[in-house]
């Protein structure tokens, strides 16, 4: 299992190698988040504009998924941040994904590479390690309705 301590490296690693001109303005911490089947990870800024968090998905504590994709999904939040989304620094974009601005970041930072291996690697693999879940909103969707 993949600890708190190693995921603070990757993003201190990812820093310091591809986003070392990008100024930290706030506390930026990492966490692993709840497990899910869509979302790899997000970054919050809290109300105070204090801290930035970035969450990344608990089920990559599993040392079977690549560390790659883990490295993706934190890159992909840093560019967020770069972009003044869940951060102190400007706002560069009205939207965060619109106009492939994520890959655009990737391919100045020189992890093209990696961004294209997450692509596929989640294309073709990702199935396999989504969480089982019952699928609880259709029962409370049929509630709502009933009720209108």
């Amino acid at each position: 299992m993949r600890t708190q301590n190693w995921l603070e490296e990757q993003l201190q690693g990812l820093i310091r190698e591809h986003f070392p001109e990008m100024p930290i303005q706030n506390e930026l911490k990492i966490r692993f988040g709840r497990s899910a089947s869509r979302r790899f990870g997000s970054i919050q800024m809290s109300l105070d504009k204090r801290v930035s968090l970035i969450r990344i998905n608990g089920a990559f504590r599993d040392e079977k998924i690549p560390e790659a994709i883990i490295k993706a999904t934190i890159a992909h939040e840093l560019c967020h941040y770069a972009h003044g989304f869940s951060s102190p620094l400007p706002k560069l974009y009205d939207h965060p994904h619109r106009g492939n601005v994520i890959a655009r970041e990737f391919k100045k930072r020189g992890l093209m590479a990696l961004h294209e291996y997450e692509k596929l690697w989640t294309k073709n693999n990702w199935k396999n390690f989504i969480p089982d879940r019952p699928r609880r909103g259709l029962a409370r969707g049929l509630r709502r309705r009933w009720f209108l």
